[in-house]
Order: structure tokens, then C-alpha cells, then sequence
């Protein structure tokens, strides 16, 4: 099938698979889950320049797809073209090269040092493949959260099931189109359907599930990876605090909080989830919040509706669960500063500012993934840090202050998965650092490096000589054995 034929069934009403694309059932598990296991064992002597050319090859065939990609996503849920390549493709390629530049380097053992006890020994980590591995994407960025897990497996030296989210089926069909030119489905299989095909999936006895979605899901992953004692990688969400200090530049904060907040109508697990304020502040920043999100989305508060640029929630159920945000916060005492527009028949809700947020309104409980940002005012930043701590631990926490002084006391005092100071999301573009969550928010990281360990058993691997002085040590625990015991404790422990 022709690029030209698949997109035009990108974009039509119903999912059309290439004639020769196979669309796999839970049935064709059983099939393929032991022909991985066989491919595994090939792609363990795989070589670093092998798994390259693999890498290069995905990352020509996402260029060659790009237009599919775009329109796909559009189709799913109107995100625009240029909110694709910056949020979608732009990352999976940074992701891609980063592994292309590194990963000789990565599949080096590694030496390390050996304790005296031990003389004459040496000693290494040794990276290894998994084995079977099991991706399971969310829906918000269902192409970038499906390639850049794959790619780190790739890296490693694995087989991989993957699952597309439902909820975006061109995107999973576009995905299984691009994977099927590159793979057999004995090293890649793409599995599309719904939550009958997940269920099945975790039926196998992984070598590791790498999953992305919400925590309630998350648990339910966990639970299914135990009964065959499966690693996992939970990349999960929660509530993504953002504290603003006393001296913060209002302008600069608002500006860089809106737009990591409507980035993909808020549906970003580490979007800025509510806002920590100085009282005396409130006006000031709803005031450059306004400014800020008219100039991104070039509309005035009645126009968003009609901008290509501002997506629409996911689906209706959770067009349903956002909007009620609202209606409940409304209803404690909260009010609509800004936005609160809504249409149930395009699933749209408009960029929307809450003030005066009681802490026990459902808004400040859930994970929101919408466009609505509730500020909570502050008369103090232990008060402030006292509210983080309440709540489980976030993925994300993000501060604003001109002060390294303020940041350093919060980031002392609070846990998250990751941080960013005077600024939003962007601790995901760097490689070099792992990206991940803690306890409710996540378990394990990856990017970069982090990603291909993720995906791979650090061995270790441990050479003695002929000559060992543990052998001194061996039984019968004579008066000698005594005195090696005692002289090796004292001196060499």
C-alpha cells in the first residue's frame, strides 16, 4: 500500500489496515509471545552497529510517515500539525539519535573496582538484553510515548509487544503501518484493540511490561507483572504543583505556566497541575495568564473554539470528567477567573483559570489532564510545602523564584519525580537526565542512557585466579582460619 492510500484512510471515519499489514488478535498472542522468546535469544549477541541500523531505520521511516503522523493525530483529537512535530516527532527523534551517538559506548562493560578480600579478582557490569518486552502507550502523546520506549528497547537488544492506546486508533494504526516496514513480527509486533487485548497481553510472562498511563491503571499492571515476577517501568502522573515565590517575575511565570498548562488541551502528565500563590499576587498573574494565552493562541477568551492550534479533549467520558472540574470547584466556592467555556458536542474546553480553589474540591484531588488551572493561595512557603506534602508524591514539581536560596529550601523540604526551576516540562528534552516518577507518580526512568538500562539486567560478573585467599578461609575452621578471619576483618574490611 501506497503512502498516498494511507492517508487517505488516516483520516477517514473508519480504521483501514494496509492489505499487507496483518491486524494481530489476542488469539495471535500465544503465537507470537514464543516466537519472541526464540528472536531473543538471537538478538542477544546482537552488536551495537546492528542495533543502529535498526535505530536509523526508524528514524528514517517516522520522516517518511511524518505527514501520516500529523494527520493521524489530528484525526484522533485535532492536535495540530506544528503541536505533532514539537511534541511528538521532535522528541522521538532526539531520542533516536541520542541512542545512535551512545550506544557503543553504553553496550561497554563496564570495570569496577574489587574489595582486597578478593585480590587478584576482577570485576564488571555487563549490560544484557531482557528479553521479551512488553510496551504498553498512553493516548495524550500516542505516538511519542509509544516510540521512545521502543527505541530504548531496541537499544537494548530487545523483542517488543507493543500496545497503542484505544483511544487514539489512527495514531496505533499508523504505528503498526510504519513498524511493519521495518520488523518482522517476531522482533516488533503491534497490537491494536481495546482493553481486552491489554488483558491478554498481561496474561504473558514478560521479561519486562513498560507501561505509561494513569496511576489506578498503573496499579493494575503491577498486580498482573507479580503474578510472574515481571519487572516493570511505571510512568505515571498525579497532581504537578507549581510554587511561586514572592519574587518571582509574574510575567515570565505566567508566560512559560500556560503554556506547559495548555500544551495539548493539558492533557501532559507533567503539565502544571495547580498553582501555589502568595495572596497578594492573584490579580497580577490572572492579569498576564490572560495576555499570555490570547497571544499564544492568537484568540480573545470567546475565540479558541475556532483556533487549529488548541486540540480537543481525548473523548467524551473525558470531556465529561474535566467539565465537572468546574461545576464542583464553582460549587465549593471556587471562581472562573478566566475561560470556563465549554462544548460537550466538540469535547472543547477553553483554556480556564480558577481562583479561590478550597483544597477538598475534587480539582485538587484528582489529576486533572485537561486545560483548567486552579490557584491556592499561600501566606507562607511552609504552608505552601505543607500542601505538597500532603498529597502523594508528584511526577513533576516546578518553582519560580530569583532566589537559588528559595528553591534549594523547597526542593529540601518536597519529593517528586522530577523538578524544573523557573520553568515547565522541559526537564524531559534533557537525556541526560532520567525521567520518571515516585511511588503513586511512577517506578524506574529512562531516556538516554536511563532508558537503556531500563530495558536491560545489569550482570554482574565476577574472575578469580587459581590463586584465591578465600580459599584459606574453607573449612575445617581451624585455629589458622581463626587468624585469617580475624587479620582479614581488621585489615582489609
Amino acid at each position: 500500500m501506497t503512502q498516498a492510500t494511507l492517508s487517505q484512510t488516516s483520516t477517514a471515519g473508519s480504521s483501514i489496515v494496509p492489505e499487507n499489514v496483518k491486524s494481530f488478535t489476542p488469539s495471535d498472542i500465544s503465537r507470537i509471545f514464543p516466537a519472541q522468546k526464540t528472536k531473543a535469544l538471537e538478538l542477544r549477541l546482537s552488536t551495537a552497529k546492528e542495533r543502529i541500523t535498526k535505530l536509523k531505520k526508524l528514524k528514517a521511516t517516522i520522516f517518511k510517515y511524518q505527514d501520516e503522523i500529523q494527520k493521524a493525530l489530528y484525526s484522533d483529537f485535532q492536535k495540530s500539525a506544528r503541536e505533532v512535530d514539537i511534541s511528538e516527532i521532535l522528541p522521538s527523534i532526539a531520542e533516536i539519535n541520542d541512542s545512535i551517538r551512545h550506544l557503543k559506548h553504553w553496550m561497554r562493560p563496564v570495570n569496577v573496582s574489587t574489595p582486597q578480600t578478593l585480590i587478584g579478582s576482577t570485576s564488571k557490569i555487563v549490560y544484557e538484553p531482557k528479553g521479551v518486552c512488553l510496551i504498553i502507550a498512553p493516548w495524550n502523546y500516542p505516538f511519542h510515548l509509544a516510540i521512545a520506549p521502543l527505541a530504548a528497547a531496541i537499544s537494548a537488544g530487545n523483542t517488543v509487544m507493543l500496545k497503542p492506546s484505544e483511544f487514539t486508533p489512527k495514531t496505533a494504526t499508523v504505528l503498526k503501518v510504519m513498524l511493519s516496514e521495518i520488523f518482522s513480527e517476531n522482533e516488533v509486533a503491534v497490537f491494536e484493540g481495546d482493553v481486552s487485548v491489554s488483558t491478554a497481553l498481561l496474561e504473558q510472562p514478560f521479561d519486562h511490561i513498560f507501561f505509561t498511563g494513569s496511576t489506578p491503571v498503573g496499579k493494575i499492571v503491577m498486580a498482573a507483572a507479580a503474578k510472574n515476577l515481571t519487572t516493570v517501568t511505571l510512568e505515571l502522573g498525579g497532581k504537578s504543583p507549581t510554587v511561586v515565590a514572592e519574587d518571582a517575575d509574574l510575567k515570565l511565570t505566567a508566560e512559560r505556566v500556560m503554556w506547559g498548562k495548555f500544551l495539548n488541551a493539558g492533557q501532559t502528565c507533567v503539565a502544571p497541575d495547580y498553582l501555589l500563590l502568595p495572596k497578594s499576587k492573584v490579580d497580577a498573574f490572572v492579569g498576564y495568564a490572560k495576555e499570555a494565552t490570547e497571544k499564544f493562541f492568537n484568540a480573545k477568551e470567546d475565540g479558541f473554539a475556532e483556533n487549529r492550534d488548541f486540540c480537543r479533549i481525548i473523548n467524551n467520558k473525558n470531556f465529561g470528567r474535566v467539565s465537572s472540574y468546574i461545576e464542583d470547584a464553582v460549587q465549593k466556592g471556587a471562581k472562573v477567573a478566566y475561560g470556563g467555556k465549554v462544548n460537550g458536542n466538540e469535547n472543547f474546553i477553553a483554556p480556564t483559570v480558577l481562583v479561590d480553589v478550597p483544597l477538598h474540591a475534587r480539582i485538587m484531588e484528582d489529576e486533572i489532564f485537561g486545560p483548567l488551572l486552579p490557584i491556592v493561595t499561600y501566606d507562607s512557603l511552609d504552608e505552601a510545602i505543607g500542601i505538597i506534602n500532603s498529597k502523594p508524591k508528584p511526577l513533576a514539581l516546578y518553582i519560580f523564584t530569583d532566589r537559588s536560596k528559595t528553591a534549594k529550601y523547597i526542593l529540601k523540604r518536597t519529593s517528586s519525580g522530577g523538578a524544573v526551576v523557573n520553568d515547565v516540562i522541559l526537564h524531559l528534552v534533557n537525556s541526560n537526565l532520567p525521567f520518571g516518577g515516585v511511588n503513586h507518580s511512577g517506578h524506574g526512568s529512562y531516556h538516554g542512557l536511563f532508558g537503556f538500562k531500563a530495558f536491560s539486567h545489569e550482570r554482574s560478573v565476577l574472575q578469580t585466579p587459581k590463586l584465591s585467599i578465600v580459599k584459606m578461609m574453607y573449612p575445617p575452621y581451624t585455629g589458622f582460619v581463626k587468624f585469617i578471619v580475624d587479620f582479614t576483618t581488621k585489615w582489609f574490611v
